[in-house]
């Protein structure tokens, strides 16, 4: 197997690192990548008011995701972990004893390349891993290139190198990219979640009021709550209740919020969510306590409103989202269906839920009820009582 080893500050991880890394796995032809935020880096300090190592390895793990790698790609905290400096040669003996039959590549951009000479253990360095290094273009770096490659040949001959060019790869500094985050810019040199986490954290210089988004705020913040599997479900759910909004004359910014943020706790365990809903002093009844599918739109309501200042109107589009309950608001419905109607579901009968749900709404949210209601049954699961009583009101 052949194995990509990715570090760096990741201070923060940009569109650059995410393109180069995807590039070079493809090249390659890697089997796996292994990204790794250092620790204590011994050629430099980390700036002052850095993410805490905590919130630098989520932020690494955002961007792993957005990758499109799956599990092929994973984070790992053991520079993070570990005490003293953060040695590349160490964190390579140890990757060397987990893969002892495996084959490291060590990725790093050009500054890293033409002084990898200068690094702590080289020649282990090199003995442990071959070299792939990258670079923007080959005008910019091949003429470099070749004169660190001759000379780490002639000076470490078991050394393996790679070196490729990445025309189109996100030219930014981590340090020009901070300085712009600071002054509320360059949110485009981000993956999404990575630009939602930064300013649901307050993280480099930004102070976002989450509790007045823009819409173009709130939907990054939204994605970085999210496990990734669940982004192009909330993605289609905001496009869809956009869709049903316009058809049946609701405010359609009222039903986005709702849309992106009605899933905002799905990723938390029970414990968790218990938890939380504790905090929070969400009244929960017995089946909410026990099925975290109920559980989470209660909780996300909770979270809606105390952290992101919904109203009332969308705090409760999202709390019954997942249950429906009697004499719904037009916004508790249009949520309610776009959660189930969206792009990406697929299941018997959704296709003529979808076509209902454009000509009748009520005939939709009926017909929905009902299809949740039997296949319940089927599974022999309990049914709550807003949904059953969601149904009655409807068939009067």
């Amino acid at each position: 197997m052949k194995i990509g080893v990715y570090g760096g500050a990741f201070n923060p991880p940009h569109l650059g690192h995410i393109t180069a890394a995807r590039a070079v796995f493809e090249l390659l032809k890697l089997d796996k990548l292994l990204m790794i935020p250092t620790g204590h880096p011994p050629h430099k300090l980390l700036p002052p008011g850095s993410p805490t190592p905590g919130q630098r390895l989520e932020l690494t793990r955002l961007a792993a995701e957005q990758m499109g790698l799956g599990d092929r790609v994973e984070v790992l905290d053991i520079e993070l972990s570990r005490e003293g400096n953060s040695y590349t040669s160490d964190t390579l003996a140890r990757l060397k004893e987990r893969y002892p039959e495996d084959e490291l590549w060590l990725l790093m951009g050009t500054d890293m390349f033409l002084t990898l000479h200068t690094w702590h253990e080289p020649g282990r360095i090199l003995s442990l891993a071959g070299v792939a290094a990258f670079g923007r273009s080959e005008a910019d770096t091949e003429e470099l290139f070749s004169v660190q490659r001759d000379h780490l040949y002639r000076t470490f001959p078991q050394a393996r190198i790679f070196t490729l060019s990445i025309p189109g790869v996100v030219d930014v500094s981590s340090t020009e990219l901070r300085e712009r985050l600071a002054r509320g810019e360059g949110g485009n040199l981000l993956a999404p979640a990575v630009y939602g986490y930064i300013l649901r954290e307050g993280l480099h210089g930004t102070a976002a009021d989450l509790k007045r988004l823009s819409l173009e705020q709130l939907r990054p913040v939204a994605l970085s709550c999210l496990n990734h599997r669940r982004i192009p479900h909330v993605l289609g759910t905001e496009q869809e209740a956009i869709h049903l909004a316009e058809r049946w004359g609701c405010g359609v910014e009222k039903a986005r919020r709702a849309a992106l943020l009605h899933d905002c706790t799905k990723k938390l365990d029970l414990p968790q969510q218990l938890a939380l809903a504790e905090r929070l002093r969400v009244p929960l009844d017995e089946m909410e306590r026990r099925e975290i599918k109920l559980l989470h739109a209660k909780t996300g309501a909770a979270v809606a409103e105390t952290v992101f200042g919904t109203d009332e109107e969308i705090t409760n589009a999202i709390r019954w989202h997942t249950t429906g309950r009697a004499h719904m608001t037009l916004l508790e419905k249009i949520i309610y269906l776009a959660d189930y109607i969206e792009p990406t579901r697929d299941f018997p009968g959704v296709e003529k839920l979808r076509r209902v749900c454009y000509e009748d709404l009520d005939a939709g949210l009926l017909l929905g009820l009902e299809m949740t209601i039997a296949e319940m049954e089927e599974r022999g699961a309990p049914i709550h009582a807003k949904t059953l009583e969601a149904r009655d009101a409807l068939k009067g």
